[in-house]
C-alpha cells in the first residue's frame, strides 16, 4: 500500500483545499439543531450550485454528460477535503451517487439531456425505489408491476425505506413486467415523476425522531416508454449498475462517526463503582483496544482500495469487508459507551449531553447502516462466495417463473 498522494494527486488536493478554505467558511460550524426540511433543501441546493460552478460536481462522470472526466481518486480526494467542513450532506448522495449514473448509462439521449444537467446542478432531487415489504435483501423478489398500454406503462405497487422520497422530484423504480419469467429476468426499470397522479409518499417515523425514510405507493401511475431505462426485461442488469454505485456510496465510515478516541475520552470522565476513573478498568481498556484495532483495520482496508485506484487498478472486495465491520463497530462502540454512562446515556432532548447525544444517534443510525447498501448477511455471502470461494447458497427458485415461485 502507498499512503502518500501521487504528485498530481497532491497538487489536486492543494487546489481543492484552497478552494474550500475560501468558499466553505460559512460551514465551519455544524448547522443549527432542528433545521426544517425547506431550509435544509435550500442550504443543500446553494452549496451544490457553488460546487457546480467551480467544477467539483460529477468529478468522475464523462465530460459528455457534464462531468469532469477525472479518476475515482480525484473524487475521493475532494470528498476527504470536503469532510473537514460541515457542508450539507445527504440530499444528493442517492441521486448523483446512484440514480443519475444509471440514467446516463442506460437512458436514451433525450432523457439524458433532459435530466442529467439539472440533477448535476442540484435543481432536481432524485430517489431510488427498490425495496418492498416482501423484497428487501432479495431484490429480485419485487411485486410492484408495470403493464404496458401503448406508449405508456401503468405502475401499481408499493416501495418502502425510500430515503428522501418526500423531498424528491424524480426517482428510478424497478418493476415486474413479465411474471412468467424467472424473477431476475422479468424486471424493467423506469424513471418516474414523484409528483405524478397516483404517487403517494408516506413518511416512516424513526425511533430517533426523524423521518428520512418513506413508504411510496403507486396506484395507476403512468410512465411513457421513453422513460424506460434499458431494454424490457433487463431491469436486473440495470439495477446492478445502481447497486454497484450504492456499494461505493455507503461502504465507508460516515463522517463524524465516533471512534476509539470518543470512547477513551468518555472513560476518563466516568467513574467506576470504586470511584476511580473507568479508564482503569480492564474490561473498558479491552473494549477501547478492540475498537482501535477495528478502526485501524477499516482504515488500512480502505487504504488498500485507494492504493489500487491510484494505480489505475480495480479494487477487490474492500467495500464489502469495510461495510460489514464499520456498521457493527459503530453499533458496538455506541452501545458500550451508553452503558458506561449509566443513566446519563438515556437522557435525550435539550438536557442531553452533546457527546452522548451523538452516541445515541450513532447507535440508532448504525442499525440502518447494517441494512442500507446491502445487509450484513448479503455482504457476508459476497465475501464467502466471491473472495473465499465457498459454495453458494441454494437458490431453488432461480429458474422458476415468478408467478409459480411466489403465491399470488
Amino acid at each position: 500500500m502507498d499512503f502518500n498522494d501521487a504528485p498530481q494527486e497532491a497538487e489536486f488536493r492543494a487546489v481543492v483545499r484552497a478552494w474550500l478554505n475560501e468558499n466553505a467558511t460559512e460551514y465551519r460550524d455544524p448547522p443549527p439543531e432542528g433545521m426544517k426540511l425547506p431550509e435544509f433543501i435550500a442550504r443543500s441546493k446553494a452549496w451544490q450550485a457553488k460546487k457546480h460552478a467551480a467544477g467539483y460536481t460529477g468529478i468522475t462522470w464523462p465530460k459528455m454528460f457534464g462531468g469532469q472526466g477525472l479518476t475515482p481518486m480525484h473524487s475521493i480526494i475532494y470528498g476527504q477535503e470536503e469532510s473537514r467542513w460541515h457542508v450539507p450532506q445527504g440530499l444528493y448522495s442517492i441521486g448523483l451517487g446512484m440514480c443519475i449514473p444509471t440514467v446516463f448509462t442506460h437512458g436514451n439521449p433525450e432523457v439524458v439531456q433532459r435530466y442529467v444537467p439539472k440533477a448535476l446542478l442540484g435543481e432536481e432531487v432524485w430517489c431510488q425505489l427498490f425495496s418492498e415489504p416482501a423484497a428487501g435483501s432479495d431484490l429480485a423478489g419485487i411485486r410492484t408491476k408495470a403493464v404496458r398500454e401503448g406508449d405508456e406503462w401503468v405502475i401499481d405497487g408499493q416501495k418502502v425505506w425510500t430515503s428522501f422520497a418526500h423531498a424528491s422530484d424524480f426517482g428510478i423504480v424497478v418493476c415486474r413486467t413479465d411474471p412468467n419469467m424467472p424473477k431476475h429476468k422479468g424486471l424493467t426499470m423506469f424513471i418516474v415523476n414523484m409528483k405524478s397522479p397516483g404517487v403517494t409518499v408516506k413518511g416512516i417515523k424513526q425511533m430517533s425522531g426523524g423521518s428520512d425514510f418513506n413508504e411510496v405507493f403507486f396506484d395507476g401511475v403512468r410512465v411513457n416508454d421513453s422513460h424506460r431505462l434499458g431494454a424490457v426485461g433487463d431491469g436486473w442488469k440495470v439495477a446492478l449498475t445502481t447497486l454497484m454505485h450504492e456499494r461505493l456510496a455507503v461502504g465507508g465510515k460516515p463522517r463524524y462517526a465516533p471512534g476509539y478516541e470518543t470512547l477513551m475520552k468518555l472513560a476518563k470522565g466516568v467513574e467506576a463503582p470504586d470511584g476511580s476513573p473507568a479508564i482503569g478498568a480492564s474490561d473498558v481498556r479491552q473494549k477501547i483496544a478492540q475498537t482501535y484495532i477495528n478502526d485501524q483495520g477499516i482504515k488500512l482496508t480502505q487504504m488498500r482500495a485507494l492504493s489500487a485506484l491510484s494505480k489505475g487498478q480495480v479494487p477487490g472486495p474492500e467495500q464489502s469487508i469495510s461495510k460489514v465491520v464499520v456498521a457493527k463497530t459503530m453499533q458496538d462502540l455506541a452501545s458500550f459507551a451508553l452503558d458506561l454512562s449509566g443513566g446519563d446515556g438515556f437522557v435525550a432532548g435539550a438536557d442531553a449531553d452533546p457527546e452522548l447525544a451523538k452516541l445515541q444517534g450513532s447507535y440508532i443510525g448504525s442499525a440502518g447502516l447494517r441494512i442500507a447498501g446491502g445487509t450484513d448477511e448479503i455482504l457476508r455471502n459476497i465475501i464467502a462466495e466471491r473472495v473465499l470461494g465457498l459454495p453458494g447458497d441454494m437458490r431453488p427458485d432461480k429458474d422458476t417463473p415468478f408467478n409459480q415461485a411466489v403465491p399470488a
